[in-house]
């Protein structure tokens, strides 16, 4: 019951990402769908030919903050379980922290620590690969 437990406390911090989307819904010129209607453009298409791509940099903003996020939990699974049942929730940086503060495994833990900064840097680039080409940016020129 760990898992499932983590996953809805985790739900609590949903709130932060829904206010950067509102603002950049907030962001969208209703000039473009005053645009969409007048074409003939219907709700699914409004949404998916305006909304999407002019909220393109929140979504990707928010893509990247929570793929980081989802690498770095340790606060929820320390103060609920710390790593147990059976190491059930021994996420990575709990078991860098247990190395670092509690085994006084410092040279281990900071390899830890370089190792998780690569991974994390190597999943941000191949976002920005796929995905950095698609966001759109409006620029005052």
């Amino acid at each position: 019951m760990v898992k499932p437990t983590l996953i809805i406390m985790g739900l609590w911090g949903v709130g932060g990402g829904m206010v950067i989307y509102l603002a950049g819904l907030q962001g969208v010129p209703p000039s473009l769908y005053e645009a969409a209607d007048i074409d003939g453009a219907g709700k699914f298409r409004k949404f998916w030919n305006v909304t999407v791509p002019m909220t393109s940099h929140v979504i990707f903003f928010n893509l990247i903050m929570g793929i980081i996020g989802s690498f770095q939990v340790f606060t929820q699974a320390y103060v609920m379980s710390n790593g147990g049942p059976n190491y059930a929730s021994l996420f990575y940086v709990l078991y860098l922290y247990q190395n670092a503060f509690q085994f006084f495994k410092m040279g281990y833990a900071s390899a830890l620590a370089w190792i998780l900064f690569l991974i994390i840097l190597v999943f941000t680039l191949l976002q920005f690969k796929f995905f950095g080409k698609k966001v759109y940016y409006e620029y005052d020129d």
